[in-house]
């Protein structure tokens, strides 16, 4: 029954490929977490997935090991992608997922569409993402075709998450412990009174994201540690 679909949703429906049904990564039963607030969200139909509703602090899809979200997927159509990076909100839900071991932004159509765009200038949008990309290289922002590409490199993007997490984290036991027996260094109640680039005021999650993009293992949410803040501050003499 598809009466009611437009030939472009139809099209968006079917792609011209037909999608794998091996599990990804070798995961049986890959258990995603799906935002409450997610509308028409992916069922990853032909998959073995057990899906479970539930708010995430960021993203639209994640997985989750030891009860901590570990990596997690923003879903975006090309007016959503847009119209999110023109008035902001894009560039927050980035230093978001940037807080996360691993993240990715996933677009339910392809790059050359952005020239398309009638109601933003082109050049505008392009420049604005590549900008983002720069800031935050660690949350590619990844354009598939169609919603049901979309969908397939979600469910392996976040199957390969999983796998890594469970085979990384005694590698990042071993970190912290090493972190741990580090000089103790005072860490400033708020975030340091310095601006970016951008002329906006540092923030905890500016450090936070510059750690993880250093490979320094920091918590997804509170303060960080002395150590992290002490790495930052060499690393911004350094480079002063």
């Amino acid at each position: 029954m598809v009466f009611w679909q437009s030939p472009r949703t139809r099209k968006q429906a079917r792609p011209n490929v037909s999608l794998p049904t091996a599990r990804a990564a070798g995961i049986p039963g890959l258990s995603i977490v799906i935002d409450s607030h997610e509308r028409y969200a992916y069922r990853f139909a032909g998959q073995q997935v057990h899906t479970r509703v539930a708010p995430l602090r960021c993203g639209d899809y994640g997985v989750e090991l030891d009860g901590q979200l570990v990596a997690s997927v923003e879903r975006k159509s090309l007016s959503d992608l847009v119209s999110s990076m023109t008035d902001g909100r894009l560039r927050f839900a980035l230093g978001e997922l940037a807080a996360l071991p691993r993240s990715a932004v996933v677009v339910e159509e392809r790059y050359s569409q952005l020239l398309k765009v009638d109601w933003v200038r082109p050049a505008v949008v392009l420049d604005g993402l590549a900008e983002l990309q720069v800031r935050w290289p660690n949350v590619p922002i990844v354009f598939c075709e169609n919603r049901s590409l979309a969908e397939e490199w979600t469910y392996r993007f976040l199957a390969a998450a999983q796998v890594w997490a469970e085979t990384e984290s005694l590698a990042v036991e071993r970190i912290e412990d090493v972190m741990r027996v580090a000089p103790a260094v005072e860490e400033p109640a708020d975030p340091p009174h310095l601006l970016r680039d951008d002329g906006l005021p540092v923030s905890v999650a500016d450090v936070r994201a510059w750690a993880i993009s250093e490979g320094l293992p920091v918590a997804d949410r509170g303060r960080l540690r002395p150590e992290i803040w002490a790495a930052w501050h060499r690393a911004q003499a350094s480079s002063s």
